[in-house]
């Protein structure tokens, strides 16, 4: 069931030049959830946000431009990966590209893509960090502690994507993360969180909350974080097959490292064809395409390190189970 929260945003009430702050893009390798999540000392900074189910999500900050929306969105949908959108956004503008910033991710079979750009002409504190399914950037900060705290937040959390991009919201719950909003007591003036699935049309995402706008002295964030706890109690969050959600059977579990583990179907699946293996940061570690014959296969753990890791396994049906282990 979908369930959207949200309050409603005012567009028309932003000036052109929008100067929008902190914000995370991510995606999850594993069931193809793609997510975005942001606050700024402005009203209405959800505007900055741009999700595209299964395929990934943009953030166009700094001196936001419906244009250079239009532009991303249209080269994302064009299957042009995070860093060609970004070189084609730079070279358009020329000189102007020094004022924007940009952060973006998508999902490919190969894996996860990253980039972010962060112009000159930005306010200070400026900057941005890349991982390998994730985009953080954030400009006018206190400092590049804020974005090491939601990073820090970000890879911590061991729930959801959209667990994930909260917890990295809180990273930046700072009175003054935007240096703007320092004088009234608050770290932003207006928050948001979005998460897609695969299959989730634009205007329709799995998750898509927004604190338009608060008084000085009410921070946005813990009012984004009391939407998102409703939201939770009410909906089932869990990295599965949007079409079968079964589970993989993992065994041993836990296992020793320089062994190997076993991963079995559940009964009601067909023959796998493919499987990967993904570390806590959703990086592909182990793959087989193409696979063919049983219904269990023995994968060598042999070269990993001790902790948890997440497994995917497509059958000749194309339903998809997910399993969990770990290695100590």
């Amino acid at each position: 069931m979908k369930l959207l929260l949200a309050c409603v945003i005012i567009v028309s009430a932003l000036p052109v030049s929008t100067l929008a702050t902190f914000s995370i893009v991510a995606v999850d390798t594993v069931n193809g959830e793609v997510g975005s999540a942001g606050a700024s000392c402005i009203g209405g900074s959800v505007i900055i946000s741009d999700v595209h189910p299964g395929r990934g999500a943009i953030h166009t900050q700094s001196y936001y431009t419906l244009n250079n929306q239009a532009i991303a969105r249209a080269l994302m949908e064009d299957n042009k990966s995070p860093q060609a959108i970004l070189d084609t956004l730079i070279r358009r503008e020329g000189d102007d590209a020094e004022l924007r910033q940009y952060g973006l991710v998508d999902l490919t079979e190969k894996g996860p893509r990253a980039a972010a750009y962060t112009g000159i002409r930005n306010g200070d504190w400026k900057g941005h960090i890349l991982g390998s399914n994730y985009a953080i950037q954030g400009n006018i900060l206190l400092g590049s502690y804020v974005l090491d705290s939601m990073e820090a937040r970000f890879l911590r959390s061991k729930g959801s994507l959209s667990d994930k991009l909260m917890a990295a919201m809180q990273g930046a719950n700072i009175v003054g993360a935007d240096s703007r909003c320092l004088t009234q007591d608050q770290s932003s003036m207006s928050s948001f969180i979005r998460v897609a699935r695969p299959g989730d049309a634009r205007n329709q995402l799995f998750l898509d909350l927004r604190v338009t706008r608060v008084d000085p002295g009410i921070e946005p964030i813990d009012s984004l974080q009391r939407l998102y706890d409703k939201w939770r109690q009410t909906t089932r969050v869990e990295e599965r097959s949007i079409a079968t959600g079964s589970p993989a059977v993992v065994s041993p579990n836990p296992a020793a490292v320089a062994t190997s583990i076993r991963l079995r179907w559940p009964q009601s699946s067909r023959l796998i064809v493919a499987f990967a293996v993904y570390d806590a940061l959703g990086r592909r570690i182990r793959h087989a395409d193409h696979f063919h014959g049983q219904k269990a296969i023995d994968i060598d753990t042999r070269g990993l390190q001790a902790g948890h890791y997440i497994c995917r396994l497509v059958d000749n049906k194309r339903n998809v189970a997910v399993g969990r282990f770990v290695l100590r």
